[in-house]
């Protein structure tokens, strides 16, 4: 028994020397454990055991008490990896059925440690930097180093690493070094909920509210600390009158980046209590600068704004969250308050500056427009400062740009987009009107000849309307309304066909480059319309060199580059989704785009060309079709290695199609065959008296028989009265029944009639929303020949599948 008690003692020593590494510890321990076993010994000589007791397990109480450490958890384990012994701290991050290696970990961590262990059986002892936990903000640092008689025992430490990334503003370790500075400048601190619930406080605070520096508060209501008098002056409810008065202050724990998301309920606030007799206002005459320079480095550890005023309304100091809330970062704070604001805010702000410099110590919040954000309003608090010398007021603005850009990109997608719609009735109204002009034109041209004194008149008229026209469909591109025909192509093809018309209009002075990605993807789009956005483009870079550079001289440059999903992660952007695509590139070296003018660039009319040199419809046009496309463009400034801007660059981003490629469809022709007779009876409906008798009189001429109508319900009476038709010519929108919903009622009749709708919408768009079979289109303004040709088109073909039926 003594033999065993013995190695018991020897090997406890180990493990107690290898994990205190303390000499005199270990020789105390020993010592004390040997008196105590001849102590034992010596009551058991007197005794008579029993014969055959069994001997004891080893108590590794001791042991438990001597690791017991409150900062770093250990633990030893056995060859078995079976848990020996565990302190509380490892407990208490592991629990109590864990044993190392085999911990609550990840995968990747429960590896580390396994590895961690046999290096430590194989070498003696082993390190771990870094160990992710089981929260992502939870990491270890851990060592494990074998011990005990044999070396048969493992002692494992974990000290946990601090993420500092994971601390939020209403973590301040106010019992740190942080409160403890402030405490000895007169300054308490406690955190508090929106609720006014205590959260934390200085140890400064809790020795003069309870007497007693360790005590925390938390839970107690922060007003039950504190007193006032008559005066509205405050104390701390312990020491009463004979304490000295304190200016309260409140101040918000918001986070900029969290600002536009926090709840009220889930707010905290930094209540700071200024000692009016002690601290940094102790001897400060305001002519010296010392105080200013202590308060600024305590109060610049926060992330909120903070600028203090004498009681005149001058800045004393504004540390750097403020100054970049004003945005003046570099250029320090003017003189007073009032300089930040706009004209109309002034005196509104010197008035409260005033009021609260020279009354009772107040607190309060006013709106005011920034000069460097005067659309945008925001909250300045105030409150008045006593016992500080001659600072007297305490200015304090969240730094809220973020939020500000966030609402100035949501106000702009909502204006984009209403105009989109405006754009796109204008355009379908005005392709109503253009309808009957074009018609009318070509109806008068069939009764003059050249040489006609009105034909010349008439041919300017119809070339007028056509050009008006165009401009529709650039309304209808930016509304993403137009009408397209996509293909499955490649950019550089399209880039190849456009280049030769591009250099004709660049001139000499202008070099034009072109360079391609290898591997580019497909891409799905209307090579025609994909041709006016890079001519729109090059036309306004163009324009760019010959008014901004000194001789018109200059570069444009068309590149193509191929980029991956991956890449477009690692880009951040949160308007692009992750895919692959082809990016299309067109650069120059115009200047560069001025910043107010980088948001309203694809605003519809809007133009900073002079007057009659533009419709401001360019870009517009070309950010509709991008978007019809499936596509993203983006506009930003080019700049040189000294950061001077020297060009513009547009981006345009087309997803890549995947899959084969189609075949080219060949365009059917549009001619009559021979066995075609012409004629046929054709009901018409729209209600557009204009363009009703356009379309009448040009299928009349063309040899049919005309049934008008101005609207839906009439077409479908003439239907019900047994009239007997070929074809149904109708518009889309008219009021009461329109289009579709006639020739749904009509079909449940006659379910093989042909129908051919008459739009100045997409016919894309027409034919998801409609979803009607055996549906042609034509788009307005037409022709009087391009209906006529048109209705025999359909004509012929109705025939011809009922020939072959």
């Amino acid at each position: 028994m003594l033999a065993l008690l013995g190695g018991a003692l020897l090997t406890s020593a180990i493990v107690l020397f290898a994990a205190t590494a303390d000499v005199t510890l270990t020789l105390a321990y020993v010592l004390g454990l040997t008196v105590l076993m001849l102590a034992v010994f010596a009551v058991d000589r007197v005794r008579s055991a029993p014969a055959g007791q069994a001997v004891a397990a080893p108590d590794w109480s001791v042991t438990v008490a001597a690791i017991e450490e409150a900062d770093t958890a250990i633990a030893i384990t056995d060859r078995a990896n079976r848990l020996v012994c565990a302190n509380r701290s490892f407990v208490a991050a592991f629990g109590a059925g864990s044993a190392p290696p085999s911990l609550p970990l990840g995968r990747a961590g429960l590896e580390a440690m396994t590895r961690l262990a046999r290096e430590a059986w194989r070498d003696g002892a082993a390190a771990l930097d870094e160990l992710a936990g089981r929260d992502e903000r939870d990491a270890w640092s851990v060592s494990a180093v074998r011990a005990g008689r044999g070396e048969d025992h493992l002692i494992w430490r974990f000290r946990a690493l601090e993420d500092q990334s994971s601390r939020t503003l209403d973590d301040l370790d106010l019992r740190g070094p942080f409160g403890q500075m402030l405490s000895r400048a007169g300054i308490e601190t406690a955190i508090t909920t929106a609720n006014g619930v205590i959260r934390s406080v200085s140890t400064g605070f809790a020795e003069r509210a309870v007497g007693d520096e360790a005590a925390t508060l938390a839970g107690q209501d922060f007003v039950s600390v504190l007193r006032s008098d008559e005066r509205d002056r405050i104390y701390f409810a312990r020491e009463g009158r004979g304490g000295t008065p304190q200016t309260l202050i409140d101040v918000p724990l918001v986070d900029p980046e969290e600002y536009a998301g926090i709840g009220p309920d889930e707010s905290t606030s930094l209540m700071l209590l200024v000692d009016s007799g002690v601290g940094i206002g102790s001897g400060w005459d305001g002519s010296s600068q010392a105080g200013v320079a202590q308060l600024d480095a305590l109060l610049a550890q926060l992330p909120l704004g903070l600028a203090m005023t004498d009681r005149d309304g001058r800045f004393l100091f504004g540390n750097d969250a403020f100054l970049r809330s004003v945005e003046r970062e570099g250029r320090g704070l003017p003189a007073f308050p009032t300089d930040l604001v706009v004209r109309e805010d002034k005196a509104a702000l010197s008035d409260a500056v005033r009021r609260h410099g020279r009354g009772p110590a107040t607190s309060g919040n006013m709106a005011v427009r920034l000069i460097s954000q005067p659309e945008e309003p925001v909250s300045l608090g105030l409150a008045g400062v006593r016992g500080l010398g001659e600072a007297a007021v305490l200015l304090s603005l969240a730094d809220s740009s973020e939020e500000n850009q966030l609402k100035r990109q949501v106000a702009q997608a909502t204006k984009m987009q209403a105009v989109g719609q405006l754009a796109g009735g204008v355009a379908h109204d005005f392709n109503n009107v253009l309808t009957a002009i074009i018609g009318t034109c070509d109806l008068m041209l069939l009764r003059h000849t050249p040489g006609d004194s009105d034909y010349d008149d008439i041919q300017q008229i119809r070339a007028n309307s056509n050009r008006a026209a165009s401009l529709t469909r650039q309304l209808l591109a930016f509304s993403r309304q137009q009408t397209l025909r996509p293909e499955i192509l490649q950019l550089p093809d399209v880039v190849s066909e456009v280049g030769p018309l591009i250099k004709r209009l660049l001139g000499e002075k202008i070099s034009y480059f072109v360079q391609h990605d290898r591997d580019l993807g497909a891409v799905r789009a209307d090579p025609q319309q994909l041709e006016q956005v890079i001519m729109n483009l090059a036309v306004n870079a163009r324009d760019a060199i010959q008014s901004n550079v000194p001789g018109g001289a200059g570069r444009i440059s068309l590149l193509t580059r191929s980029l991956q999903a991956k890449d477009v992660i690692q880009l951040g952007s949160e308007i692009l989704p992750a895919a692959d695509y082809t990016v299309l590139i067109v650069q120059d070296t115009g200047g560069g785009i001025p910043p107010h003018v980088l948001p309203k660039l694809f605003e519809p009319f809007f133009t900073t060309k002079e007057l009659g040199k533009g419709t401001g419809l360019g870009l517009s046009t070309a950010y509709g079709i991008v978007k019809q496309s499936g596509g993203f463009i983006f506009a930003d400034n080019v700049s040189d290695a000294d950061g001077k801007i020297v060009g513009a660059r547009f981006t345009i981003y087309f997803p890549v199609h995947h899959g084969e490629a189609p075949r080219r469809r060949e365009p059917k022709a549009q001619t009559v065959s021979s066995d075609w007779s012409a004629g046929g009876k054709v009901l018409l409906v729209e209600d557009e008296d204009m363009v009703r008798a356009v379309a009448e009189r040009a299928l009349s001429r063309a040899g049919y028989e005309v049934t008008a109508c101005p609207g839906g319900e009439e077409g479908l009476s003439a239907i019900a009265e047994g009239g007997e038709f070929d074809l149904i010519v109708s518009d889309v929108v008219m009021p009461g029944m329109d289009g579709p919903a006639m020739v749904r009622a009509i079909r449940k009749q006659r379910p093989d009639i042909p129908v051919l709708f008459m739009s100045g919408y997409a016919e894309e768009q027409l034919r998801k929303d409609i979803d009607i079979p055996d549906m042609h289109f034509i788009p307005k303004p037409f022709s009087v020949a391009a209906i006529g040709d048109k209705v025999a088109a359909v004509m012929q073909e109705a025939k011809s599948a009922e020939g072959a039926g």
